[in-house]
């Protein structure tokens, strides 16, 4: 049966690209994304048997946590500006790719939209998919912890890790939540969980989190590294430490982790960032190590951006992500 009851909004609508044949070698993202089925995916099968999992797209279009947190609207356009930019890419993938379709919030119904996408992955990943989420505002971060945290591999005890490729720490305590919010709303869950929450962030800007945020961050045991620290082999070393320590990673990149230059669009550009080649060489290290299990691209906003620049390079990380 279609997947489009209870959680998604708009089912997938169809790809667009490119047409250069029908051969495989001239594939395209847009030939080789199909609609996403209920109950598709791939059953767990034992260690000596690995398997690519199919990887399904969610788009979570919001951008109401964005506007609680005073920034800049537009970020709820983002899921398609990816899709758009994603279609016309050469296909050299060895695994399924699916698209779910979206779910949109709506009149600042921010925490139904995250439950209801929430649920979405979780079933997604419970059926042997890897999932990823296109933003969205950061608010995109807590709906895919929401999925995350409610699979049978975090209930069932393996260790989760969230990486954070972003300027910004995101642990705001506010009445409302919003875009700087959602990790430390993941810190209060896993520790009513009895857990804790393992938390990690390359490319930390000292001068956009205030004092009070480190304290948070201490307070939390968060590893981070600042942007200005981020070479090469500084940030290989830290993203490989980090992934030691974990079974299952959700990774997240907020797009104003690279510099203004690279993605202007976006809420809040960056006057200094990350370079591209290293976020990338993450993406990556996180995808060779086989312990990835939901990732999210999070910040694009179509309004800024210029000539597609930044939706493209989201899209590239993604492709390099599901390499």
């Amino acid at each position: 049966m279609p997947f489009t009851a209870f959680t998604v909004d708009i089912p997938p609508l169809s790809w667009k690209g490119r047409f250069d044949g029908e051969g495989s070698e001239h594939r395209r993202w847009w030939q080789a994304v199909s609609p996403y089925r209920r109950g598709h995916g791939t059953p767990a099968l034992p260690s000596a048997a690995p398997v690519r999992r199919p990887a399904v797209i969610l788009g979570f279009s919001s951008e109401a946590g964005v506007i609680r947190n005073k920034g800049r609207a537009g970020a709820a356009a983002g899921p398609a500006a990816i899709r758009t930019a994603l279609g016309p890419l050469a296909y050299h993938l060895d695994r399924e790719v699916f698209d779910a379709g979206d779910v949109t919030v709506k009149g600042g119904a921010l925490e139904a939209g995250q439950a209801r996408a929430g649920l979405a992955i979780t079933e997604m990943l419970d059926a042997g998919n890897l999932t990823v989420l296109l933003g969205g505002g950061h608010e995109t971060a807590f709906a895919s912890y929401l999925g995350v945290a409610g699979s049978a591999a975090v209930r069932d005890g393996q260790r989760l890790g969230v990486l954070n490729l972003d300027a910004h720490f995101d642990l705001r305590d506010e009445p409302e939540p919003s875009s700087g919010t959602p990790f430390l709303q993941m810190a209060k869950a896993e520790e009513a969980a009895e857990r804790e929450l393992n938390y990690a962030v390359v490319g930390i800007s000292e001068p956009n989190n205030t004092r009070a945020l480190f304290n948070t961050a201490k307070q939390l045991g968060v590893k981070y590294l600042l942007d200005e620290d981020c070479t090469a082999e500084a940030t290989r070393d830290f993203v490989a430490a980090f992934l030691d320590s974990v079974d299952v990673l959700y990774l997240t990149i907020d797009l104003d982790v690279l510099p203004a230059a690279v993605a202007p669009g976006v809420s809040a550009p960056a006057s200094y960032g990350v370079p591209l080649p290293v976020i990338s060489a993450v993406c990556r290290q996180v995808a060779a190590s086989g312990k990835l299990f939901h990732l999210d691209v999070a910040e694009l906003n179509p309004k800024f951006d210029v000539d597609q620049c930044t939706a493209k390079v989201a899209a590239r990380l993604v492709t390099t992500l599901l390499g």
